[in-house]
């Protein structure tokens, strides 16, 4: 399994491929669509905090860029179903 290379200062993201049956149901704030996105349409940040851990994805009725709370079942759900996910580390 290779790591992809970060930002300078964020630990390497291992790549973990992705499995075509990962499909995760989601609903859009701005157009109230509901819809099945595969893992790759979205992306998961894990940060220090619950205000900097979220999930994103890009409406594909609307087109709105839609952002979401992540809690750590969330977190784990997406992680488990390939999400690419990018962790924020604060220096210490």
């Amino acid at each position: 399994m290779g790591n992809l290379s970060a930002l300078p200062g964020l630990a390497p993201v291992p790549t973990v491929p992705v499995p075509e049956s990962a499909r995760f149901k989601a609903a859009c704030p701005d157009c109230r669509a509901r819809f099945e996105l595969a893992a790759g349409e979205f992306r998961l940040v894990v940060g220090a905090t619950s205000r900097t851990t979220f999930y994103s994805f890009t409406c594909p009725e609307c087109a709105a860029g839609v952002r979401k709370p992540a809690g750590e079942r969330i977190v784990e759900l997406l992680t488990d179903g390939g999400v690419r996910t990018l962790r924020l580390h604060t220096g210490s």
